[in-house]
């Protein structure tokens, strides 16, 4: 593995590891989103994740992690990221609920997130979602090298803003491979007074817009950990790992 700015180049084999270990969160967010549905409380998904898991003879990489308490980031309506599973939350129609889910397998991370719809959602809540997948197929478009970094963000933020939704700041994208964050950090907006690094094949990028119906400005809750809107509004994630090539960005967390 070479390094270059601090930036760790993955090889083929190390890759192909990474993309394993994204299929399978992939795999496993698939039958999450099976399962959606008004009356289900939240806990049900943490249950599918670490069953899951078992069955693949993998680590939850969230689980532990800092502390964290889950296997599963589950974020409903403005909940934005780090949102905790319930026994007692049940889905309701017309909220929205985002998980986030990352795996270890033979040392190296997967990470990707999805947001779904509870039944019928709000036009606006369905815009919502769909700006901001588009947003994040925009800025993997951009992930080719000889760019810079913050062409990533660029596009993610001007395709955003187009529809007057916030971005939230105080979370990032990353690297990833044998560390679950590793550098560099990916924003969603453009940084004021900071040169992104140019990107180079073997570069593993997780790119995970967070955007909201209101203003990027966050909270955290008193568990420490779930992080919401401000203004309560709704929020939405998408997350892919993907791999800088020569021949383009490779979307690493699929199942095809």
């Amino acid at each position: 593995m070479k390094k270059f700015r601090g930036v760790f180049l993955k090889n083929d084999k190390e890759i192909s590891l990474i993309r394993e270990a994204n299929r399978i969160v992939s795999t496993i967010l698939d039958e999450l989103g099976e399962n959606v549905r008004p009356g289900v409380p939240t806990m049900l998904f943490e249950d599918i994740c670490r069953e899951r898991c078992a069955d693949f003879g993998v680590r939850p990489a969230f689980l532990g992690y800092q502390g964290f308490p889950y296997a599963l980031c589950c974020s409903v309506n403005d909940e934005i990221v780090h949102g905790f599973p319930s026994e007692t939350r049940f889905l309701t129609e017309g909220d929205i609920v985002s998980f986030d889910m990352g795996v270890v397998y033979e040392g190296f991370y997967g990470d990707s997130a999805r947001t779904y719809a509870v039944g019928k959602v709000s036009d606006e809540a369905r815009k919502l979602m769909d700006v901001t997948r588009e947003a994040l197929h925009r800025g993997i478009a951009e992930a080719v090298p000889g760019n810079n970094l913050y062409e990533i963000s660029a596009a993610v933020q001007n395709y955003v803003e187009e529809f007057g939704f916030g971005i939230v700041r105080r979370f990032v994208g990353h690297g990833i491979g044998a560390h679950l964050h590793e550098k560099p950090e990916i924003p969603n907006f453009v940084p004021s007074g900071m040169t992104g690094v140019p990107l180079k094949a073997g570069m593993v990028l997780a790119i995970e817009p967070m955007v909201t119906l209101g203003t990027h400005e966050v909270e955290v809750l008193d568990d420490q950990w779930t992080a919401v809107t401000r203004d309560r509004s709704l929020s939405a994630h998408f997350e892919h790992t993907i791999a800088v090539t020569t021949d383009g960005p490779r979307i690493l967390s699929s199942t095809n």
